[in-house]
C-alpha cells in the first residue's frame, strides 16, 4: 500500500499493517487522568452540548499528551479546493479552527478512504503547497467517523517528537472518534430543533402581524369609500389624514414581515 502521496509532504500509514508503530512502548497510562477526561465528556454532552467538540479535542491533547489536535468533516457542498472543514481545534493548532483545506492532497482524505485508523507526518513541503505557516507533524495519530449524512476524522498531532504516539493511545482515539461521531450528531440535531423552534416562532409572529395588517387594510377600505362617495357633509381633508396615518402604519408593519427570515421555498413579499 501506497504511504507516500508523491510531492506533497505526506506521509500515511495503515496502524493494520504499522509493525513499528505497534511496537513502540512509549508511556504507561494514568487511569484517574482518563476518568477525568471521561467525566469532562459525559458532562459537556449532558449540560453543554455545543462545547461537546472542543472539549474532545482538548481532551485528546490531554489524555494523548499531544501537541495539537482537531476534527474534521467533509463539506457537503465542497468543492475540490474547499473541502474538509476544522470544525474543532486544540494545542498549537488551535487557531486553525475553522480552516477549509482541499480535498487532495489530504490526510484526511487517505484516512476515510482507508476506513482505518493511521499515522501520518506532514513536512514543510505540504505548507509551502497551501500557502500557510504551521508547525510540522512529526507524528501524528488520524482516525474516520461518520454519521448518517456526514463523514469525518479526528487526529492528534506532535510537532518535533517522531514517536509520540502508540497503541494505546490509538486505542484512546477510537473511542474519542465515536464520541466525536455522537457529539457532532447531537450537534446537528439540537441545530435542527432550534431551526423549529425559530421556525415557529416566526409562524406565530407571521399570523399575529397578518391580523395586525388587516385592521388598517379595513380602516383604509372604509375610508376610501367614503371619499369615493363624494359627500359633501364628509371632511374630506379629516379622511385624507386617516388614510395618510393608515398608509404609513399598514407600512410599519410591512417593514416589520420583511424582517423575518423567509422559510424554505417561501415566496418573498
Amino acid at each position: 500500500m501506497e504511504n507516500t502521496i508523491e510531492g506533497t509532504g505526506i506521509e500515511v500509514f495503515d496502524l493494520r499493517s504499522d509493525a513499528a508503530f505497534t511496537s513502540r512502548r512509549l508511556h504507561s497510562r494514568d487511569i484517574g487522568l482518563q476518568m477525568e477526561g471521561l467525566q469532562r465528556l459525559s458532562h459537556a454532552f449532558v449540560e453543554s452540548p455545543e462545547t461537546i467538540l472542543q472539549v474532545l479535542v482538548d481532551a485528546a491533547v490531554d489524555l494523548c499528551g499531544a501537541d495539537s489536535a482537531g476534527i474534521s468533516i467533509e463539506r457537503a457542498d465542497g468543492t475540490d479546493s474547499d473541502f474538509y472543514h476544522w470544525i474543532a481545534t486544540a494545542g498549537d493548532y488551535s487557531g486553525f479552527l475553522n480552516a477549509i483545506l482541499p480535498r487532495s492532497p489530504s490526510a484526511c482524505g487517505v484516512c476515510l478512504d482507508r476506513g482505518h485508523a493511521q499515522r501520518f507526518t506532514v513536512s514543510q513541503k505540504f505548507f509551502d503547497i497551501l500557502g500557510v505557516e504551521a508547525p510540522v507533524i512529526t507524528d501524528g495519530i488520524l482516525l474516520p467517523w461518520k454519521t448518517e449524512d456526514t463523514r469525518g476524522t479526528i487526529f492528534v498531532m506532535a510537532h518535533g517528537r517522531t514517536e509520540a504516539f502508540d497503541k494505546d493511545d490509538a486505542r484512546l482515539m477510537t473511542m474519542l472518534a465515536d464520541f466525536a461521531a455522537m457529539g457532532y450528531r447531537q450537534l446537528k440535531q439540537r441545530e435542527r430543533i432550534i431551526r423549529q423552534e425559530r421556525a415557529e416562532a416566526v409562524a406565530r409572529m407571521s399570523n399575529q402581524l397578518a391580523h395586525e395588517i388587516n385592521n388598517p387594510l379595513q380602516s383604509m377600505s372604509n375610508t376610501a369609500f367614503l371619499l369615493s362617495m363624494g359627500n359633501p357633509e364628509q371632511d374630506v381633508p379629516s379622511l385624507g389624514r386617516l388614510l395618510v396615518d393608515e398608509i404609513h402604519r399598514l407600512s410599519g408593519l410591512v417593514q416589520v414581515l420583511l424582517t423575518l427570515p423567509m422559510e424554505p421555498g417561501r415566496p418573498a413579499l
